[in-house]
């Protein structure tokens, strides 16, 4: 059985607002009909505007976009954004101010007949848990029931594809994070297709089935959250991704690099080094294990608590710097020793060159 085309599919695009100097470069992938894509990366790094060349704000320099098999974007054609079947969520909401919450999300639908319109708005109402709020001014509604009238305006067309520019970025941390999960499953229930462009992390990787990661305009790797995490494709995804150090050590067998913190094991990826290859090894925070038995001792230098666990930075005798988690039950004052063990079951593995070779060990944040 042959699989199913991709319900959108961006072919080698580049575009950008100066043709000499375009802001994404030669980007491709592909979505299916009902999965849920975060594009991730830091301010500039191109996110918005491949998802504005997908809404049709901006026209390409070369390759194509095709949605459900019909051609919105090529160079010298952009289909207008009103005959694509995409909806836009856009960061700051932008709610007509004079209309209602119910005269927002039916704007969409001008042309149908009225009772129509007043069944579709009252569906999508009770779907975005805005019910007894129909009446209100945008004024008159909280951040979040903003988003949720934004969201369910989108939705009102009946779009084959929703695209999320960074929406949740202008409310509180626990928000966020809760209407984040409730949006997503809001569309996943309606089994829409969904992308979110954001530059968080923790959001993208709850939102997203496939994660892409963007910078300087190029796609750095596409993956799951877990393959982003545990096995990064390049030094720059590494340090992006979450947090850790790169270990310098000598591999001595296959699969086993001798550090400073001792013989890590596990399968390597994505260099597969030889025998006496100097490499670098990403330990992560999860890592380096608590262990009293350990001939490993560090002093703690910061810890950072975070509910379930408390993120400690320790420092070996050799100056080098480690992150771990420890139960936030663990309680270590700044200065006090511990003693840890590094536990690999994988290897993120790059060849020891360029700058910062000759030291031990490297902050991720700061191999590019």
């Amino acid at each position: 059985m042959n699989p199913a085309p991709p319900l959108l599919t961006l072919e080698a695009i580049t575009c950008g607002y100066d043709p000499a100097k375009p802001v994404v470069r030669d980007l491709s992938f592909h979505v299916a009909q009902g999965e849920m894509i975060s594009l991730l990366g830091s301010s500039g790094c191109g996110k918005t505007t491949a998802l504005r060349a997908i809404a049709g704000f901006t026209p390409l320099l070369s390759g194509w976009i095709t949605l459900q098999g019909q051609t919105l974007s090529k160079p010298g054609f952009t289909l207008p954004p009103e005959k694509r079947r995409v909806g836009m969520v856009f960061q700051d909401y932008a709610l007509f101010p004079h209309l209602t919450v119910e005269e927002n999300i039916a704007y969409g639908l001008k042309g149908q007949p009225k009772e129509a319109i007043r069944a579709t708005t009252r569906d999508l109402l009770h779907l975005v848990g805005l019910e007894s709020l129909g009446r209100r001014h945008p004024h008159e509604l909280s951040g979040g029931q903003q988003q949720r009238t934004a969201l369910a305006r989108a939705l009102a067309p009946q779009p084959a594809l929703i695209l999320l520019d960074e929406p949740f970025s202008n409310l509180d941390v626990d928000l966020r994070e809760r209407l984040g999960l409730e949006v997503r499953q809001i569309l996943a229930s309606q089994g829409m297709t969904g992308i979110l462009v954001t530059h968080d992390q923790h959001e993208a990787f709850a939102w997203g089935d496939q994660v892409g990661v963007l910078h300087e305009g190029n796609l750095r790797q596409w993956g799951t959250p877990f393959s982003l995490y545990h096995q990064p494709e390049d030094p720059f995804v590494a340090g992006f991704i979450g947090q850790g150090t790169f270990v310098a050590g000598t591999c001595i067998a296959p699969n086993t690099v001798r550090t400073a913190v001792g013989l890590l094991q596990g399968r390597a990826a994505p260099f597969q080094p030889q025998e006496g290859d100097p490499v670098r090894v990403l330990v992560r925070p999860d890592d380096v294990i608590p262990d009293p038995d350990s001939p490993i001792s560090a002093a703690v230098v910061r810890r950072a608590f975070k509910g379930a666990a408390t993120l400690y930075t320790l420092q070996l005798d050799s100056g080098c710097q480690l992150q771990s988690l420890f139960p936030s039950h663990a309680d270590h004052a700044v200065g006090e020793r511990v003693n840890v063990r590094v536990a690999t079951t994988h290897l993120v593995i790059f060849p020891n060159t360029g700058p910062g070779a000759t030291l031990e060990c490297v902050p991720s944040s700061l191999i590019q």
